[in-house]
């Protein structure tokens, strides 16, 4: 059964990367953050840290994990 993709919007601040990758590090499924064609795997803080921050950022999984979905809630952006 495939799963579907889930897209959300995201901004980031600089001070809130660590708590992002640390949400996204204990979501059992692949998470990716993205902008243009810059995709990094949202685990790896050297990854999320490397993506210009002042744009706005999609976050995209296939999982379902209500902690990570409430946190992203707080982060999103109108799309």
């Amino acid at each position: 059964m495939l799963r579907q993709l889930i897209k959300k919007n995201i901004m980031l601040r600089p001070n809130q990367v660590k708590d992002f990758v640390d949400a996204a590090t204990k979501c059992d499924f692949d998470v990716d953050i993205y902008y243009n064609r810059y995709v990094v795997d949202a685990k790896s803080i050297l990854g999320v840290f490397g993506l210009d921050l002042n744009q706005t950022l999609t976050v995209e999984y296939s999982g379902h994990d209500q902690e990570f979905e409430n946190y992203l809630s707080t982060l999103s952006i109108a799309s």
